[in-house]
């Protein structure tokens, strides 16, 4: 059985640029997820941007194959056509996560540094790695990985829908079989969201928790907790429990 929890909110911003979406059609899932960058309300546009045509390629063609790399082409397409036709948007840009399950498959792909993270058994997998400064000084052995949440450059991406491409930037995983009886849990989320809280207390409250709701209601906890008082980023988050 398949059950999710979806999650966006401001939190101490005044307004949301985050978007989350999801769809199902024929037993297939779609689940998307954007962090848009730009202010003053253009990151806002350009995240919803990202969801909507994702979830409409979805609809239209699924994600099997190459689809799920078109259908983040579809979403970069209409972000660069709306900077070209109204002024006011031509900075605006996102990050992107995206989760397809079919079957006992499934199978993600993301841009920027928008996570997705994978469970089985109550542990920890696998995560996207960001596209972004820090996350390429730990490849170079420079800092670890647990300093990438607190990075004075960890806001530098260096890769968005928004910028033009001369060749994809998405990366997409392999898939991945769901075996019967076996429970699995998936993460997306904003770096509003995982900065604020590590993946041992993740792991913690998927141990804990019996449903997806309560397990996002008790991360959420502690982002807010975590995020009190300094400004804290939007943060959004989609949680996935396969059992």
């Amino acid at each position: 059985m398949l059950t999710y929890k979806l999650l966006t909110d401001k939190g101490e911003r005044d307004n949301n640029e985050d978007c989350v979406g999801m769809l199902e059609k024929d037993g297939e899932y779609c689940f998307v997820l954007a962090d848009g960058l730009g202010g003053h309300g253009f990151g806002e546009k350009a995240s919803e941007v990202a969801v909507k045509n994702v979830l409409e390629y979805f609809y239209e063609y699924g994600l099997d194959g190459e689809h799920m790399g078109q259908a983040i082409l579809k979403a970069q397409r209409e972000i660069l056509f709306l900077q070209c036709r109204k002024p006011e948007y031509k900075d605006m840009k996102t990050t992107i996560v995206v989760l397809h399950i079919k079957g006992n498959m499934a199978r993600w792909a993301h841009v920027g540094d928008s996570r997705l993270y994978y469970f089985k058994k109550n542990k920890l997998i696998e995560r996207t790695l960001d596209h972004s400064v820090p996350q390429n000084l730990v490849a170079s052995r420079e800092i670890k990985e647990k300093d990438i949440r607190h990075h004075a450059d960890r806001n530098r991406l260096l890769r968005v829908l928004g910028t033009v491409w001369e060749s994809p930037k998405y990366e997409i995983s392999k898939e991945v079989e769901l075996k019967q009886d076996v429970p699995y849990a998936f993460l997306l989320c904003s770096d509003g969201f995982w900065e604020l809280i590590d993946e041992k207390k993740m792991v913690k409250y998927l141990k804990c928790k019996s449903d997806c709701q309560m397990w996002i209601e008790e991360m959420e906890k502690t982002v807010k907790e975590q995020g009190f008082g300094t400004g804290m980023d939007n943060y959004s988050a989609i949680g996935v429990f396969i059992d």
